[in-house]
């Protein structure tokens, strides 16, 4: 059985590579991204069930959360959203795939889970040695057959007709126009004999990752998670048994080992005068923070600076001390000795207090953004602070229900949730957006703000904000309107591009910025 599913995995793979590269190669990223993440997916699902693995249903959250995150690529072409976009979905498909070989991840523990994704990635590497090796072992009752004579007869045959099919369109195409357009719109790909060397190389790379996905999803691998990698969940009151990551053979229960040394603790009363100085320090930046920045009082006075220098300074800061602060929390309750009602107390105290210093920091933000305008920064240090802010309120609760093991699954889907919320608002988008908003309407600039938008920055972002620049464009005069002119022509020249063309390619955003270009540069 083993040899029959090796072989089915080391073909799937192969057709993987193959639409890869056709996916790809001279492409940008858009639908192919999405096709090609389906795709995997799909043929893991298949593979592992066709193992006989099992999936946990609590794990039915990750192949789709994939998807959807890999979508992200066919609607921005911010550069670092899609950045995000791609390694976020190669996470989850990793976590897919181990979920597909019958491993409990959402419910192990966020350590576990590490191990989990560090041992896909080695199969990822290697996996395809022990499928091929698998493959290639004689079968235990004589030769056998994975298909039936029939489905191998229609398998050779295509075979063979493939190469005959692709000389055949090109000389219609080469014959015939209306052909050679229809087949165009049809498969829409710009293939040249020497980038045959490049296409095959692509192809075997992405075949050879995939097969290592396929000999986890398949159960080949030989990866075991530990019986105690598992977290307390509170989804079900036992804990998941030792399961195998592609175990080819059951093996004996491991004799029992040796009781490992208690792990050192904190006692109750230092943790919690480690939690009272902090608080004791949180209370008085708060304190600081109702009088001066909130309240407004004289800060010429108090620190001889003016009210809005003081006020656009260190939300970086304050961001880096949210951080620390949860850090504290998570590591004091990991290692303290006994749980205390008092513990407890000083713990949400300081998360109480750190909201406080949280809103400081947002509020800082939106006093820099009214004066100087949106950069993409600016706009990433926002979604950062609505993240801390989710998880302030999550560490709250489990602090209360004593389920703190449990923060860093939350952070991590608070995380995906908030990526995906990126991808449907679009920062290049807002941020070209609102400052030309302030170019357009002036009065939406404070009087000691920066009036006008800043071209630099402007021209340095994608084609995400096509649409507002060319909206800018008429407000703009002199130089700054050629210049302006000059970039927006550039970009809709690149927009014609055979990397863009076909609709493995095709992408939202460039489709809005090709609408919003036309009437400016359409012949």
């Amino acid at each position: 059985m083993d040899r029959i599913v090796a072989r089915r995995a080391l073909l799937a793979a192969a057709a993987v590579g193959i639409v890869a590269e056709a996916l790809f190669v001279g492409l940008g990223f858009g639908v192919n991204v999405v096709v090609l993440t389906a795709f995997v997916l799909v043929a893991a699902a298949v593979l592992g069930r066709l193992a006989g693995r099992q999936p946990d249903p609590l794990d039915g959250w990750l192949p789709i959360a994939a998807g959807v995150v890999a979508a992200g690529t066919a609607l921005r072409s911010d550069d670092t959203l899609m950045f995000l976009d791609t390694v976020t979905a190669a996470t989850l498909i990793g976590a897919s795939v181990a979920a597909f070989a019958g491993v409990a991840v959402t419910r192990r523990s966020l350590l576990a889970i590490v191990g989990v994704g560090s041992a896909v990635l080695l199969w990822v590497t290697i996996g395809i040695l022990r499928l091929s090796e698998t493959a290639r072992r004689p079968a235990p009752d004589g030769p056998q057959r994975s298909l039936p004579a029939p489905a191998r007869a229609v398998v050779r045959g295509l075979a063979l007709a493939v190469p005959l099919l692709l000389v055949f369109g090109l000389l219609f195409a080469s014959a015939d126009a209306i052909f050679a357009s229809v087949a165009g719109h049809l498969v829409d790909w710009h293939v040249d004999l020497g980038e045959l060397p490049l296409r095959s190389g692509i192809a075997f790379l992405i075949a050879w990752a995939a097969a290592g996905l396929f000999a986890v999803a398949t159960g080949i691998g030989e990866i075991r998670v530990p019986d105690g990698a598992h977290a307390a969940a509170p989804f079900t009151d036992a804990p998941p048994p030792m399961q195998s990551l592609g175990a080819m053979v059951a093996t004996p229960a491991p004799a029992p080992a040796p009781a490992a040394a208690a792990a050192p603790r904190l006692g109750t009363v230092e943790a919690l005068t480690i939690l009272v100085a902090i608080d004791a320090l949180f209370a008085l930046f708060v304190g600081l923070q109702v009088a001066y920045l909130f309240g407004g009082l004289d800060t010429i006075a108090a620190g001889g600076i003016t009210y809005a220098n003081y006020a656009r300074r260190g939300f970086f800061e304050l961001v880096a001390v949210t951080c620390l602060a949860g850090c504290v929390v998570v590591g004091l309750h990991a290692v303290v000795a006994a749980r205390t009602r008092a513990f407890v107390a000083a713990s949400l105290a300081l998360a109480g207090l750190t909201a406080i210093v949280l809103v400081s920091a947002a509020y800082r933000l939106a006093l820099y953004q009214d004066a100087y305008g949106w950069t993409e920064l600016r706009f990433y240090v926002a979604a950062t602070i609505v993240w801390l802010a989710v998880g302030i309120a999550a560490a709250a609760v489990l602090l209360i229900r004593d389920r703190m093991r449990w923060l860093g699954h939350a952070m991590a889907i608070g995380a995906v949730v908030a990526l995906l919320g990126l991808n449907a608002i679009g920062p290049q988008r807002v941020v070209a957006e609102a400052n030309v908003a302030r170019l357009l309407d002036p009065s939406l600039v404070p009087p000691d703000g920066r009036q006008g938008i800043d071209l630099d920055y402007a021209l340095t972002l994608g084609h995400d904000a096509d649409p507002a620049l060319a909206a800018a464009l008429p407000a703009l005069s002199g130089s700054d309107h050629d210049i302006l002119a000059t970039d927006l022509e550039a970009r809709w020249l690149d927009l014609g591009h055979p990397r863009y063309a076909g609709w493995p390619a095709w992408n939202l955003a460039r489709t809005r910025a090709e609408d919003a270009l036309r009437p400016l540069f359409g012949r």
